[in-house]
């Protein structure tokens, strides 16, 4: 039983250390720069986003390429540029978001 409870501490270190670095690449790309975690700057809130894509399937594979080529429209007239991101970035970046609450 306690190897169980050792288990859940180490998913949970994990987790949490991978949401940290995908806050740290965020800033690292200057998605900080225009984004917050629960407010509205010149874009969305990430709260925002995750509630507004919550359930959808196509959202991580849409909003990824969003990242990577920009976009308008969704959130208002201010356009987000295209962003210098991997794939992988994106993805990464994407998956972060969408795991705010």
């Amino acid at each position: 039983m306690k190897s169980v409870y050792v288990a859940m501490i180490a998913a949970g270190l994990v987790m949490a250390g991978q949401a940290q670095a995908d806050e740290a690449l965020a800033k690292a790309k200057n998605c900080m720069a225009c984004h917050a975690l629960d407010k509205k700057l010149v874009g969305p809130a990430y709260k925002d986003v995750a509630a507004k894509y919550k359930g959808d399937a196509k959202a991580p594979a849409m909003l990824a390429a969003k990242v990577k080529a920009g976009g308008k429209g969704n959130w208002g007239e201010v356009p987000m540029p295209p962003n210098n991101v991997t794939e992988d970035e994106a993805k990464k970046l994407v998956a972060w978001v969408l795991s705010q609450k």
